[in-house]
């Protein structure tokens, strides 16, 4: 009898840690894939005591009216931007064009960017840094960042979700070096949504 307790406790005891192990903390798939690679170790860019303490990014309410449909107007006869950035390494992107959208009746616009020398994996990849009035407060000091897709683009126009916003990786650790996001590219309202701050 007290092996078949022993043993019913040990099935117990495997269900919970393997229940654990599949929940993944948030409401949308974005939010579920970011804390899947925060949570693992061979790709967070947590430190070993922010792993050991991890147990979920924190995000604002997703909110509908910061998915956008923006007009973009490409600059293909653009510079290379030389970003600076955190570090002694300076990142070269090129202005991709301009998006223009509009939010509570409001009209507004960034710069978007692609990488000159980018992976073969992140070829189709644009680079949307902004800054925004919850920055320091609710969100990170530095900005965040949003990846959109060239084959996203249809007809002269672009959806970007600011509600898959997220931290450079230089909010999780120094020892990161992360494009440092141009003034100009800063909007006037608080976007309340996407990564929140990450408290160390």
């Amino acid at each position: 009898m007290k092996k078949v307790v022993i043993l019913f406790l040990l099935i117990v005891c495997i269900s919970c840690n393997s229940t654990k192990k599949r929940a993944l903390k948030g409401e949308t798939s974005f939010q579920k894939v970011m804390n899947a690679k925060f949570k693992d170790a061979t790709t967070s860019p947590l430190t070993k005591k922010g792993l050991k303490n991890f147990i979920g990014l924190e995000f604002f309410p997703v909110n509908d009216k910061f998915k956008v449909n923006a007009k973009l107007t490409k600059t293909p006869d653009a510079p290379i931007f030389n970003f600076p950035t955190t570090t002694d390494r300076v990142a070269m992107y090129k202005k991709y064009g301009n998006v223009t959208f509009t939010i509570d009746g409001e009209i507004y616009e960034l710069a978007i960017y692609k990488d000159e020398f980018p992976k073969e994996a992140y070829k189709n990849h644009l680079f949307l840094p902004f800054l925004d009035k919850t920055n320091g407060k609710t969100s990170y000091e530095g900005g965040r960042f949003i990846d959109v897709l060239t084959t996203d683009e249809k007809d002269g126009s672009i959806e970007i979700d600011f509600n898959e916003a997220y931290n450079p990786y230089c909010a999780y650790s120094d020892r990161y070096s992360c494009p440092i996001t141009p003034r100009d590219n800063y909007l006037d309202l608080e976007v309340k949504a996407g990564v929140m701050a990450y408290k160390k």
